[in-house]
């Protein structure tokens, strides 16, 4: 729940930034500064030593589905809709996470557990389709381009979170230091930004960065990367995998009254309807 609420502060951070960026472009810097920080980390606490080897290539496989593929999907769907929709979006990997879970671990989900499951789905579904409200006007809150495309972004970027993580369970279970696992996920990610940077040319930012951009990756990069994944892959030592996916989920819950600070209006009726089915489906699935 800490790294759900790590992703909807960062959201605030970064839709300012990815939108003048280019989400791939903001993508890139925003690895770059989190590979920095988690590497840092690592190496004064001596994390880095957990590593070996044979956990090379499944946290590489991992950074390349979940972060490099995810993440920028995440932000391209973010240009798109704004922080609140691609956050009940994004949500859906919770749903993924689940039946994954139940087909590759052996995590069940039957009961109400599987009714609750269909209840956030519900609820996410629904605050997309009616969480705006008719008169309103902020940027965020905008379509830009086709309303499909941007859906499908953010199904893609849930996806393959879903996936991402659920690779990683046995591998944590192990006992690798989650801040150095990070760190080399994201190192993997940063690498095949900088190939694409090199051999595409619309990977290339669309405006120059600014300093003011600069601290909003460099913060986004912080909260959401460094601490909020690094949360992720703790919670991932311990807990379920399936329910580790449920609760990180709630994203959209705390996006709601941080984006009313900024609106400085009540989001719309569809919004709090939609976490409310979320939030019953969550407490029914961890009952």
């Amino acid at each position: 729940m800490l790294a759900a609420a790590c992703w909807a502060v960062a959201a605030l951070f970064s839709a300012p930034a990815s939108q003048r960026l280019g989400a791939i472009a903001f993508s890139r810097w925003r690895m770059l500064f989190a590979a920095g920080l988690l590497w840092s980390i690592a190496m004064a606490s001596g994390g880095w030593r957990s590593l070996d080897a044979s956990a090379f290539g499944l946290l590489a496989l991992s950074g390349l589905i979940g972060i490099f593929i995810g993440d920028t999907a995440l932000f391209a769907c973010m240009n798109r809709l704004g922080p609140r929709r691609s956050g009940v979006l994004f949500a859906t990997h919770a749903m993924f996470s689940a039946v994954f879970a139940w087909a590759f671990l052996g995590e069940s989900l039957w009961g109400w557990a599987l009714v609750g499951s269909g209840l956030l789905v519900a609820g996410v579904m629904l605050a997309i389709l009616k969480g705006r409200r008719d008169d309103e006007s902020h940027a965020w809150e905008q379509t830009r381009g086709r309303l499909a495309i941007g859906v499908a972004l953010g199904l893609v970027a849930a996806l393959c979170q879903s996936i991402a993580t659920l690779m990683l369970k046995p591998l944590m279970a192990s006992g690798i230091d989650a801040i150095a696992g990070s760190a080399m996920r994201m190192s993997t990610a940063f690498a095949a930004h900088v190939l694409l940077w090199l051999v595409w040319r619309r990977a290339k930012a669309v405006q120059p960065m600014r300093w003011r951009e600069a601290a909003q990756v460099f913060g986004s990069a912080a909260i959401a990367m460094a601490l909020g994944m690094t949360l992720i892959l703790q919670a991932m030592k311990d807990g379920q995998a399936g329910l580790v996916a449920i609760l990180s989920s709630v994203t959209p819950i705390v996006v709601l009254p941080l984006l009313w600070l900024v609106y400085r209006r009540r989001p719309a009726w569809g919004a709090w309807a939609g976490a409310v089915l979320a939030v019953v489906g969550t407490g029914l699935v961890l009952g």
